[in-house]
């Protein structure tokens, strides 16, 4: 079994996991109507995607 020859130190370490951290969600903004959108994909408020409508939403009025 290898096992290691000196201990490693946590400088070593957290530079080992420096790339481990999370990343913050984007997220843009609908052009049609202005809701905050995940990149590529449908809004969820208007059903429009990529100046598009593709999926066409009832009016709740």
């Amino acid at each position: 079994m290898a096992v290691p020859k000196k201990k490693t130190s946590k400088s070593k370490k957290n530079m080992r996991r420096s790339h481990h951290a999370l990343a913050a969600n984007t997220s843009g903004q609908c052009p049609k109507c202005g809701e905050l959108v995940r990149p590529h994909h449908v809004c969820e408020s208007c059903g429009h995607y990529n100046k598009k409508e593709v999926v066409v939403k009832a009016d709740a009025e």
